[in-house]
């Protein structure tokens, strides 16, 4: 689908404040919801573990009808706007969950939470397939950039609002977490909004030329292979360590709501900084060779935080960190739309998906798992040490994907 150049800017206007709406609703719910879970609710490190990996379950559930439906439609927009409608509106349930009284709450905070991610699943696949059909391929690594470092600002800004404000109320307190999930409930009902003022053309379609989510198709289409196992490793590697990162500033570190958002500002400030400079190097290098310095990049972070308690070190840390996460953020999802075949993106989209929901539930259990069994530092440097030979794998990708390029090359000098 091609659209003029004035309608590409305008999408990409909307895509922005839509994008603004949707990090201010994550950055005042998802950024809390451990904490909120082990200071209000009581949650063992077990749930904490779940609170990361169940949603994955629900999300592979959900990702079969997602992919159905989402090849139907002729236009994806309001589709992509009813799926935020539904998935924020689990945000406003939350509110509520304080002035429930029963031993089980935590219980109730996870499996909410991983519910919220079957009408997250259609959301997550309509907007991909939606953007990726807006945005030209030429334009996607400067404007993804561009977007990325402008959400990561605003998200940084409200995460330290949030933050300063929470410093006011006691840890035991509940009514700061209800007033975030309200307020990230409204701003979920903004991002609606401007899903809703892109601008897209009817397709025509036709189920005929769609593969299947599982077709054995996808798998005979040798760039989208190689991309998937790398980018598997590289996520289970990479997830394993996420609830171990809260759990060790929160258990061990004993870091307070204040010190948490200033965590994540720190990280996004990095983030901020350097999205525009990972974008003019996926310009100038292949995401390939990118992905190979960033998944070495990644390594660091796990050993690095176990170093020290300190927070103003971990306030470092994070920094430090969040120069590669911009990277992966970026480099990844280019990456994936690169190694697909535009003409069943969408089902290509819905497998990477499907099979990451397989790793994001098993990657946290496993992080928790050596964190039970063995130690907190034991689980970090495991996740280190496989973060690394992700590394290796990218690349091998690199070097066989260049060496293809080449025997194409010759070939197609040969034939003239």
């Amino acid at each position: 689908m091609i659209y003029s150049k004035e309608v590409v800017l305008h999408n990409e206007s909307q895509s922005i404040k839509n994008g603004a709406a949707s990090t201010i609703a994550l950055s005042l719910s998802t950024n809390y919801f451990i904490l909120f879970a082990i200071a209000i609710l009581g949650a063992s490190n077990y749930q904490v573990g779940l609170i990361s990996s169940l949603p994955s379950i629900v999300g592979m559930a959900a990702m079969l009808p997602a992919a159905f439906m989402v090849n139907k439609l002729q236009e994806k927009r309001r589709f992509t706007a009813y799926s935020i409608f539904f998935t924020r509106f689990f945000l406003l349930i939350m509110v509520f969950l304080p002035f429930v009284h029963s031993d089980h709450i935590a219980w109730f905070f996870v499996i909410l939470i991983a519910l919220m991610n079957f009408p997250g699943t259609f959301m997550n696949l309509s907007w991909q397939a939606f953007i990726g059909d807006l945005i030209p391929a030429e334009r996607r690594n400067t404007f993804f950039g561009q977007r990325n470092r402008t959400l990561t600002f605003i998200g940084m800004i409200v995460t330290l609002i949030a933050g300063i404000s929470m410093k006011a109320f006691s840890s035991s307190n509940a009514f700061p977490y209800q007033l975030l999930f309200l307020f990230a409930f409204i701003f979920g009902m903004l991002e609606l909004y401007y899903i809703l003022k892109h601008k897209e053309k009817k397709t025509e379609v036709q189920l005929t030329k769609h593969y299947s989510p599982f077709s054995k198709h996808l798998f005979q289409y040798k760039p989208y292979v190689t991309f998937l196992i790398c980018a598997l490793f590289f996520n289970f590697a990479w997830q394993m360590a996420w609830s171990l990162f809260s759990i060790y500033q929160i258990r061990f570190a004993h870091a307070t709501a204040f010190w948490m958002s200033l965590f994540t500002v720190s990280n996004q400030l990095s983030q901020i900084v350097s999205y525009n400079w990972w974008a003019k190097m996926a310009n100038r290098y292949s995401n390939t060779q990118l992905l190979i310095w960033i998944s070495i990049g990644m390594a660091s972070a796990p050993i690095l935080n176990i170093l020290s308690t300190n927070y103003v070190y971990l306030f470092i840390v994070n920094f430090f960190s969040g120069f590669f996460v911009s990277g992966t953020i970026l480099i990844l999802f280019n990456s994936l739309l690169e190694a697909t075949e535009e003409e069943h993106r969408t089902s290509y989209i819905a497998n990477y998906n499907f099979l990451l929901s397989i790793i994001a539930f098993i990657a946290p259990q496993a992080g928790v798992f050596l964190l039970e069994t063995y130690s907190m530092n034991f689980a970090m440097v495991i996740s280190t040490i496989f973060r690394g030979l992700a590394g290796i794998l990218f690349g091998i990708m690199a070097y066989r994907m260049s060496h293809s390029n080449q025997l194409d090359y010759k070939q197609d000098k040969m034939s003239l």
